[in-house]
């Protein structure tokens, strides 16, 4: 298995990022490197989500898991590899959010694989998560 975690705090409201984890069509409004993005119905467990990276071809997501203010987790799968993706909502210091997101990297050849194409996903996911707690901020 392979991992990557990162967490950013802010004074945003979590149900204000919620709120744009929820409205997946705009997420390119905080995600510089989204070319087009499409939901095949509400924002829950069991969503389909077709996103495409700039330059890049389409990228099939699954919402597997979601407790609405909370917790969202996305798969995509890949050769064997299972990459899933959590997003989280907790508490930071005082009355700051903490947003995390975490990636597993898990299935046949994942330790050699992982470490190859994991930080290739996940190097934009500090000035992503930038984007998104500045736009929730308002």
């Amino acid at each position: 298995m392979w991992t990557y975690e990162h967490s950013i705090e802010t004074d945003a409201a979590p149900e204000a990022i919620w709120g744009l984890w929820a409205d997946v069509e705009n997420w390119g409004t905080w995600n510089a490197d989204i070319a087009s993005i499409e939901i095949d119905g509400p924002f829950e467990t069991g969503a389909k989500i077709v996103m495409t990276p700039a330059g890049d071809d389409p990228v099939h997501l699954l919402v597997a898991e979601t407790t609405p203010g909370e917790l969202f987790v996305d798969e995509a799968r890949f050769d064997g590899l299972l990459l899933r993706t959590f997003h989280r909502l907790g508490r930071g210091d005082g009355l700051r959010t903490r947003v995390t997101y975490r990636m597993e990297i898990t299935g046949t050849g994942a330790d050699e694989l992982g470490p190859r194409i994991g930080p290739a996903i996940t190097a934009d996911w500090p000035e992503t998560m930038a984007g998104l707690v500045k736009l929730a901020q308002g």
